[in-house]
């Protein structure tokens, strides 16, 4: 397989590039958590004390849902606040999950996932450099936020492994 950072043919070549990072992230994402049964998917680490992989999932989708409605500079509609949503819980936490399948997690980032290819088939080059607010009034361009999609996928995909070779451990 020839690994490039090249999107598709219908894209702005340097929008491209910056899409398919995210691509690879997502793809990457799917190959580390195959074979996850739904107690490592809500295995919470040593003494429990760490975010689930069902948190990070939930948590990725719903980062780079905001992102793609920050692309599209519409507000992001109710219903999928209600489905993807909130950030965080009362206590400033992820929000617990327990019980949801590996592939319903994977098929609603997905869903996420073909609404950010369809928002970066219509940008142009000179789209990359819009700047958006997010965040309590930080400022970005585009191009940020694209790129900021796929290092926060990378960031957390390390917990997914980390959380991964833990629980291998404590089954063993």
């Amino acid at each position: 397989m020839l690994l490039d950072l090249k999107g598709d043919s219908n894209m702005d070549p340097t929008v491209g590039m910056f899409y398919s990072a995210g691509k690879e992230n997502f793809q990457r994402l799917n190959a580390i958590t195959s074979g996850m049964s739904q107690q490592e998917v809500d295995y919470h680490g040593p003494e429990g004390k760490f975010n689930s992989t069902g948190q990070l999932i939930k948590h990725l989708s719903y980062v780079d849902l905001l992102w793609v409605y920050r692309i599209k500079g519409e507000p992001l509609q109710h219903a999928l606040e209600e489905k993807y949503g909130p950030m965080l819980d009362r206590n400033n936490q992820l929000p617990n999950i327990k019980n949801v399948p590996l592939q319903e997690l994977l098929n609603d980032y997905k869903k996420v996932f073909v609404m950010f290819k369809s928002e970066c088939s219509h940008l142009t080059e000179r789209d990359l450099d819009r700047i958006v607010v997010y965040e309590d009034g930080k400022k970005a361009t585009i191009r940020w936020g694209i790129w900021h999609m796929a290092d926060h996928s990378r960031y957390h995909q390390a917990h997914i492994n980390q959380l991964r070779k833990w629980y291998r451990e404590c089954i063993e």
